[in-house]
């Protein structure tokens, strides 16, 4: 009996999470639309309730109620098992992420590797969908999805390893303490900061890195043959990771919920909110890249520099001896 009440317990605990999420992404695309709107000099949506504020609604029940159209030529099983693999990971990570320091569902001493190990899982779900549709323009989309998806978590990684030689753990609740006693990493750390933000549009596949929709030669990328619900589904996972790679560079170089004279939850939210703001601000400002530009980027300047970084980082500390007192594992 005591199992099934923890077991409900944490099923409410999840949702109390997830729902906001879902609710959040709804309205991250309203938000987009008017920033667009505004800096395109026009007003985006507003006929749909009072501002514009039940578009994201309208939306969601247009494309759930839309007729699904299943090609004769996917291999079904997977075909389908791709966009609800990219949703469930999208926020099974969610559950690693502590919004403050009462509320965080799994306080593991790996808790940063076990979020990348996840996210590295995502590759999968665009395989899958480019392969099940088996269609060489959503097959080529998913290549190019995969692959820069991997190559930015090259990077995204050595940035990860120069904070944790600054904390000596893997823990995110440890790395926001850290911060709170000292300063925030985004001042020490500012190049890596900025390599890790770019890093991060390119990881959510988003402007000036939304190689995989390339509309001119790829016809929407990877989820060309998805419509209705299971395109919704694909949608909903990339702006629910767009949110959450804002939350990550909060808690990492932001400090999450501390402020100097006062730490509030409201905090996190707050700078988050920026984070996400500097998301959409770059898609109104920079055309996408070329492929290979793209891929000039990583491997011949973020991969040395984050390279460095890490060495000149690791030297600082031995050198200062600063080593924190253990790895946390």
């Amino acid at each position: 009996m005591q199992i099934i009440i923890n077991l409900i317990i944490e099923i409410i605990k999840f949702l109390i999470i997830i729902i906001p999420v879902l609710i959040s992404v709804a309205y991250l695309t309203l938000a987009e639309r008017k920033v667009i709107g505004y800096t395109q000099a026009r007003k985006g949506p507003n006929i749909v309730g009072f501002y514009g504020l039940l578009q994201p609604l309208a939306d969601g029940v247009k494309l759930f109620a839309k007729e699904m159209i299943i090609p004769s030529h996917v291999s079904i099983f997977l075909y389908f098992f791709a966009p609800i693999l990219a949703l469930t990971l999208a926020l099974i990570v969610w559950g690693l992420m502590p919004l403050s320091y009462s509320s965080v569902m799994s306080d593991i001493s790996l808790g940063i590797l076990l979020i990348f190990a996840l996210s590295s899982v995502g590759v999968y779900a665009i395989l899958m969908s480019g392969w099940s549709s088996n269609s060489k323009y959503a097959f080529l989309g998913a290549l190019r999805a995969a692959a820069q998806m991997i190559s930015y978590e090259v990077s995204i990684g050595l940035i990860i390893i120069s904070v944790i030689l600054c904390v000596g753990s893997f823990n995110l609740i440890k790395i926001i303490q850290a911060q709170e006693q000292t300063i925030w990493f985004i001042f020490p750390l500012l190049p890596a900061g900025i390599m890790f933000f770019i890093s991060c549009l390119a990881e959510t596949n988003r402007a000036p890195f939304d190689l995989t929709e390339g509309e001119s030669e790829l016809v929407s990328g990877f989820n060309v043959e998805y419509s209705s619900m299971s395109f919704a589904l694909f949608f909903l996972a990339e702006y629910s990771h767009i949110i959450f790679m804002s939350f990550l560079f909060t808690l990492i170089f932001l400090g999450g919920w501390s402020m100097p004279l006062l730490n509030l939850d409201i905090f996190f939210f707050f700078k988050s909110s920026s984070i996400i703001f500097l998301f959409i601000w770059v898609r109104t400002s920079f055309p996408r890249l070329r492929y290979d530009q793209l891929m000039h980027l990583l491997w011949k300047t973020y991969l040395p520099l984050s390279l460095g970084l890490v060495i000149i980082i690791n030297s600082m500390i031995w050198a200062l001896n600063a080593l924190p007192p253990k790895l946390c594992f």
